[in-house]
């Protein structure tokens, strides 16, 4: 008997096709089904892709169908408009948070029960099917399915029909659509491929990725690969058009909204200009990925990725010699302080309990979270430093003192304030509170401010408060609170001890930065990354996503259980990276060092590089499966997920670290260089604590 041909149905742009050219996998294409079916020899096999999906589906003639089985052909039909004896309703539904589920065996290198992302498609949603090989549904867990389907409405997605192997959907643009794991996709259609064939040789060796790191883990990095990487990261601010321009200002009016979840909307196109930060930039991109491979932005105006990109652009500036930097620095600063609400009214009302605070979002800038002030506040003083300039020395004093007037005489603030509930009382009350809120994520880096801030004024009671709060959650460990994972606290906690050393370097001080860094460093993997992990049951503030139904309903760790190998860039990896630069120079510990120095070369690997998605292009994704060297983890996040990109938060911090890294330099000289000594900002600085810290205002338990 001859071996079988394959045939396909599909057009020369439709993925599989390119793949079988790349594999060098021997095929005859035929533009229509039912051509396909009638050129084909008796145990030949045939692939019938959806190439006018979703408009209409794959229509096989009776004949066909005939011929299918009197020339006993293997055949892969996907997103078909009828079956013999099978009823296919009209409708089809769209996939939003649910995965495929395998439900077998039998394909090679896929466990029962594996995950696979399946985007942004719209499938027929079946019923019933014998068998089926891949089903939908939402589920919770990293990489398979942790509490079963027995609770799921699950659809068949790949199942056999007749002998034929259907799909309910268009799996044919896997690559485009960005389907993932990519290293598991490949899996499924080589089962595909070798069972239509009857040839378990078949190996897809390549599978071209429209998204993928810049570098492979054992690659030896260029000698240019910081630079290179600083340039595209800071680039991608302005290709992905995230700086919001007069010509659509009007637009971005409509499209933001205050409770987070209609702000997600596609980006502006290519043809639209770019600003230049005096209107402030977007957050970033949404951890959804639509069909063709693009992701939508959310849109709106944070505080901190105000501060943040302006830290890392003119970080950027001094290093690459880019003066346009400079300036868009300095506009989204003023936008800011000056132009936006998010240091207006109340919060710019020295008579007010809330004076100096920095509002959240424009949309909603009556919130003040402590940590977002804190990163704000820090990137403010680096972005002043880089820039040489005085401008915003008065916003920086009141943000640090406005914030540690209304902490508690233990040193702690609490999550965050409501401007309403603070119009209430005054910070005075608010300062004699006793509240203890051991969770570094929301508390530490304010104690980091109140540290540099210290430093450079010599006010004794900023140094107080610091210390009593770092006392209590160092003697408190290992019972921290934690938010998305313990990994983060850890990240959070490294920066004021680091700060803690330069101002009072003692052995207490300095072993409880070892002990902080040696637990994070517990799960610094060879390749640089650091393996997430949840914190003790009770205290997590968003813990294990406990059912398939809670699957992407709140905010939630990136993995199912210890030992799914995530790395989580928006709120471990980054914050990590730019603290253990400062702990190495504040103690000149070559473990500090060389760990820092691993993480940067991570992240230098496993920035995007797409030629196909210019807005992602030079950005950091989320997250980052090491193991797999691919972005995949748990979506359960709400739309922060893997695949969300922050322009603050993630992105700056990222380009800042390189930089430090790079320069061989840190944060605390840097900025000493401009204000440690300087006799303006002392004057100032005991102008502000006079007229914000009146007599009575607690300093915090010696």
């Amino acid at each position: 008997m001859k071996e079988p041909q394959l045939i396909v149905s599909a057009s020369a742009d439709n993925d599989i096709v390119k793949l079988l050219l790349k594999n060098q996998i021997d095929f005859q294409r035929l533009e229509s089904a039912d051509e396909a079916i009638g050129s084909a020899r008796k145990h030949d096999a045939v692939l019938l892709l959806a190439d006018t999906y979703p408009a209409t589906r794959v229509l096989l003639s009776e004949k066909s169908f005939d011929r299918i089985k009197k020339k006993k052909l293997k055949v892969y039909l996907e997103y078909p408009a009828s079956l013999p004896n099978m009823e296919l309703p009209p409708e089809t539904k769209r996939i939003k948070l649910e995965r495929g589920v395998v439900n077998t065996s039998k394909i090679s290198g896929l466990d029962s029960l594996e995950l696979l992302g399946v985007n942004d498609h719209q499938f027929i949603p079946l019923q019933a099917a014998e068998s089926p090989l891949i089903v939908l549904g939402k589920v919770a867990g990293y990489d398979k399915a942790d509490y079963g389907l027995q609770d799921v409405a699950a659809s068949p997605l790949l199942f056999r029909h007749q002998g034929m192997l259907i799909s309910s959907t268009k799996l044919s643009d896997a690559i485009t659509s960005r389907f993932g794991p990519a290293a598991s996709w490949s899996r499924v259609w080589e089962y595909i491929l070798r069972d239509l064939l009857s040839a378990d040789a078949i190996t897809l060796q390549h599978w071209p990725q429209d998204v993928r790191p810049s570098y492979s883990k054992e690659q030896a990095l260029p000698e240019n690969a910081y630079e290179r990487s600083i340039l595209k990261g800071s680039d991608w601010f302005y290709k992905a058009r995230l700086f919001i321009h007069p010509d659509w200002q009007e637009l971005f009016e409509k499209r933001t909204s205050k409770n987070g979840i209609e702000v997600v909307h596609p980006p502006v196109g290519p043809d639209n200009p770019v600003g230049d930060g005096s209107l402030g930039i977007l957050e970033g991109h949404a951890s959804f990925i639509q069909a063709d491979g693009s992701q939508p932005y959310r849109w709106w105006l944070r505080a901190d990725c105000q501060a943040e990109v302006a830290f890392s652009l003119s970080s950027a500036a001094n290093m690459l010699g880019k003066d346009e930097y400079k300036e868009t620095a300095k506009n989204l600063l003023h936008h800011l302080y000056k132009e936006s609400n998010l240091r207006a009214g109340e919060r710019n009302d020295p008579q007010s309990p809330s004076y100096g605070l920095i509002g959240w979002a424009t949309t909603d800038p009556d919130a003040y979270y402590g940590d977002d002030n804190a990163r704000a506040l820090l990137a403010t003083i680096g972005a002043s430093a880089n820039l040489g300039t005085s401008d915003w020395d008065a916003y920086i004093l009141e943000g640090i003192l406005g914030n540690f007037r209304t902490a508690g005489t233990n040193g702690f603030r609490g999550p965050w304030f409501r401007d309403a509930a603070m119009q209430k009382t005054d910070w005075q009350t608010l300062g004699n509170r006793e509240i203890v809120n051991v969770h570094p994520h929301y508390e530490s880096w304010l104690w980091a401010c109140y540290l540099w801030l210290y430093d450079k004024t010599g006010y004794a009671p900023l140094l107080q408060k610091a210390k009593h709060a770092i006392a209590i959650t160092m003697n408190s460990h290992p019972d921290w609170k934690w938010t998305n994972g313990i990994q983060q606290e850890y990240a959070r906690m490294l920066l004021p001890l680091a700060w803690l050393v330069r101002v009072e370097d003692s052995p207490t001080h300095r072993q409880w930065l070892a002990l902080v860094a040696d637990k994070l460093l517990e799960d610094l993997q060879e390749s640089g990354a650091i393996r997430e992990k949840l914190g003790k049951e009770g205290l997590g503030r968003y813990g294990r996503i406990a059912s398939n139904e809670e699957y992407g309903s709140k905010e939630a760790p990136l993995i199912s259980e210890y030992g799914d190998p995530a790395t989580d860039l928006l709120y471990t990896l980054n914050f990590a990276s730019f603290a253990l630069n400062e702990a190495a120079a504040a103690t000149n510990n070559p473990s500090y060092r060389a760990a820092s120095n691993r993480i940067t070369d991570f992240l230098v690997r496993i920035q995007v590089s797409s030629p196909v998605h210019e807005d992602l292009d030079g950005a950091w994704f989320r997250a980052f499966d090491y193991e797999r060297w691919d972005y995949w983890a748990s979506n359960a996040d709400s739309g922060w997920g893997p695949w969300g990109t922050l322009t603050g938060w993630t992105q700056s911090w990222i380009i800042n670290s390189l930089i430090l890294t790079k320069e061989k330099q840190n944060f605390w000289d840097n900025t000493n260089a401009r204000y440690k000594g300087n006799a303006q900002f002392r004057q100032m600085a005991r102008e502000k604590i006079n007229a914000m810290l009146k007599e009575g205002q607690p300093v915090g338990k010696q």
